[in-house]
């Protein structure tokens, strides 16, 4: 899965370096591709690969979760 990030990556940001630095009839959509490549392809595959073993719980603002942080903080005042 990180390799595949990697060559989506690298595709995407080569085609829109690519399309900056020559110019013929397709430049502009070309750098396009590549910007899409880089939102909708690259993004979502790198949240999932970073997100796919966590707890959502663990990030939501939960009462005990609010109670968690309360105590760590008054535990780090003194």
């Amino acid at each position: 899965m990180k390799t595949l990030i990697w060559i989506c990556f690298i595709a995407s940001f080569g085609a829109i370096l690519f399309g900056f630095f020559t110019e013929y009839e397709y430049s502009q959509k070309t750098i396009g591709f590549g910007v899409i490549g880089l939102f909708f392809v690259v993004f979502p595959l790198f949240s999932y690969y970073r997100w796919k073993d966590k707890k959502v719980e663990d990030y939501m603002l939960t009462k005990e979760n609010i109670d968690k942080m309360r105590e760590n903080q008054r535990k780090s005042k003194y």
